[in-house]
C-alpha cells in the first residue's frame, strides 16, 4: 500500500484504538499509555504510515519545526552548529528547517514568506546582514526569535553569543606577551556585532599593553575578500609581524596568501591568530591559534532560551554571553628579528 494513501484512521482500525490515540502517539509530549503506543507504532510500521507534520500543524497550531536562517555555510563554524542544533532540538521533539538567505538584505520578503508557509514555531537567526530586519518582521508576526552568534542593540531580542570582546583582548595580550609591536587586524563584515566586539576588545587589549594597531584591512568574513586584504597588508616592507583575523574562515585565506603568494613563513615572519576554533584550525596544515567558541554550551543555551519563549510568549528576553578559550597552536610565536 503506497505510503501517501495510508491514513491515521487505517492505523487506528488496525491497532484497535481511536484515531485520537494515533494522533497522540505521533504528537511529541502528548500523554499516551505504553501499551497503546506499542500497538499504534506496530500498526503504523506494518502499513507504512507516516504522519503529515504540516497537516497536523494546521490543526494544532504547532509544527514542531524551528527555522534556522543562515547566509552561507562556507564558514565551517556554521555546518557544525547546524548539526549540533539539529541533534539537540530533535531530543526535545523539534526539527530544524534551514532557510538560506543571501548576504544582502534584498530577499527578506522571500525568506519571510517561506517561514510563514512552514508555520515554524520559532526562528534562530544566524545571518549577519539580515538579522535586524528579519528579526523585527518575525517578532511582528508573533514568532519567537533568537539571535545565534550575534547580538542587536535591541533589549527585546534574545541572543546567545561568545564574549567576543574578551576574546579580542585575549589575542591582543597573547601577541604582546610574544613581543610583537607591529600588529595588524583583518576585520569581518563591518555592521556585524561579532566583528564590532572582537575588534573593540582587540584594540582595548593592545592599548592595555601600550600598543596601537599598525594596520587594518577588511575581509567581510569571506575567503576571497580576505585574500585580497592579506595581499594589501603584507606586500609592503613595513608589514606587521602579527595579525588577528576576525574569524578562522578568513584566517585560512590569510595564511594561504602569506605562504603561497608572498613566500613568508608562519609564525617566523608573521604570527596569525583567528577566532572560532573550527575543526580545520587543528589540522597540521594550519595549526592555527584561535579563540574557541564554546559551541556545545551555545547550542544548549540556544535551545533552552528559544523553547522557553515558545512555551511562554510573555517570557522576558535573555541575552546570554559565554566565555570562550584561547587555544594556542603553532601559528603564533615570538618575534623572529
Amino acid at each position: 500500500m503506497p505510503n501517501d494513501r495510508v491514513t491515521s484512521l487505517q492505523v487506528a482500525q488496525r491497532a484497535g484504538v481511536s484515531q485520537s490515540a494515533v494522533s497522540r502517539v505521533f504528537t511529541p509530549g502528548a500523554s499516551v499509555s505504553e501499551k497503546t503506543r506499542t500497538k499504534v507504532l506496530t500498526a503504523a510500521e506494518a502499513l507504512g504510515y507516516r504522519p503529515n507534520i504540516l497537516a497536523r500543524a494546521m490543526i494544532t497550531g504547532k509544527s514542531r519545526i524551528i527555522g534556522l536562517v543562515v547566509a552561507y555555510l562556507d564558514n565551517q563554524f556554521y555546518p557544525e552548529a547546524v548539526e549540533r542544533l539539529s541533534v539537540a532540538l530533535q531530543e526535545q521533539g523539534y526539527h530544524i528547517l534551514v532557510f538560506m538567505a543571501s548576504p544582502t538584505k534584498g530577499d527578506v520578503e522571500d525568506v519571510m514568506r517561506e517561514i510563514m508557509d512552514y508555520q515554524v514555531d520559532g526562528i534562530i537567526l544566524a545571518s549577519v546582514s539580515m538579522s535586524s530586519v528579519l528579526a523585527r518582521r518575525c517578532r511582528d508576526q508573533g514568532i519567537p526569535v533568537l539571535l545565534f552568534n550575534r547580538e542587536q542593540d535591541d533589549p527585546s531580542m534574545s541572543s546567545v553569543v561568545t564574549d567576543n570582546e574578551k576574546g579580542g583582548r585575549a589575542i591582543a595580550a597573547h601577541f604582546a606577551e610574544l613581543g610583537h609591536t607591529r600588529i595588524g587586524y583583518i576585520a569581518g563584515l563591518e555592521e556585524a556585532t561579532t566583528q564590532r566586539d572582537r575588534e573593540a576588545g582587540f584594540r582595548a587589549g593592545l592599548e592595555e599593553a601600550g600598543l596601537t594597531l599598525a594596520a587594518r584591512e577588511v575581509g567581510n568574513f569571506e575567503y576571497s575578500v580576505a585574500r585580497i586584504a592579506a595581499l594589501e597588508m603584507f606586500a609592503g616592507p613595513n608589514r606587521p609581524t602579527a595579525v588577528f583575523v576576525g574569524n578562522d574562515h578568513m584566517a585560512f585565506a590569510v595564511m594561504d596568501v602569506i605562504r603561497s603568494k608572498l613566500g613568508l613563513r608562519i609564525p617566523h615572519d608573521v604570527a596569525v591568530a583567528g577566532f572560532d576554533d573550527t575543526p580545520i584550525a587543528a589540522w597540521p596544515a594550519y595549526d592555527l591559534t584561535s579563540y574557541r567558541q564554546p559551541i556545545n554550551r551555545m547550542v544548549a543555551q540556544t535551545v533552552e532560551v528559544l523553547l522557553e519563549r515558545i512555551e511562554d510568549r510573555a517570557a522576558p528576553p535573555r541575552r546570554v554571553v559565554l566565555e570562550g578559550e584561547l587555544i594556542v597552536r603553532g601559528s603564533t610565536a615570538a618575534r623572529d628579528d
